[in-house]
């Protein structure tokens, strides 16, 4: 992801407007595209700031996370739910439409791993599971 472009080339573009400058005369007298230029002066002029808005992050798991007393709870009634036992409860409860991937890395980003068993990791080929045999 590219960096932002500096604080003071936007306090710059912003006071040649404000001094009087067009958007466009200021994209182009400071070198930055004109869509830029339109986009700092508005942002200043509504909010009021100056600095770069965060990058990056995640975005996708806004609307899964304002479920999550609803999903917590689901685990705790039952442990072994799946991912698609939980979007078809949210589906029906609640009228939200979730994949069971999505589901998947809500669990995952607030460590909700499901380990196997001792039980079901012996499951295996006999044969590799028997010490290697001796020379007879």
């Amino acid at each position: 992801m590219t960096k932002s472009l500096s604080e003071d080339l936007r306090c710059g573009v912003i006071a040649a407007v404000d001094a009087g400058l067009s958007r466009r005369a200021a994209a182009e007298r400071f070198g930055v595209g004109t869509a830029t230029a339109i986009r700092w002066v508005r942002e200043w002029r509504d909010t009021g700031a100056l600095c770069a808005r965060p990058q990056g992050g995640d975005r996708r798991s806004q609307r899964i996370e304002s479920y999550r007393k609803v999903l917590l709870a689901a685990i705790e009634r039952q442990a072994d739910i799946t991912l698609v036992e939980m979007a078809d409860m949210l589906r029906a409860k609640y009228g939200a439409s979730f994949a069971a991937s999505t589901i998947w890395r809500f669990l995952d980003c607030h460590a909700m791993t499901f380990k196997k068993n001792s039980a079901r990791e012996r499951a295996g080929t006999a044969r590799r599971r028997r010490a290697a045999s001796g020379v007879v």
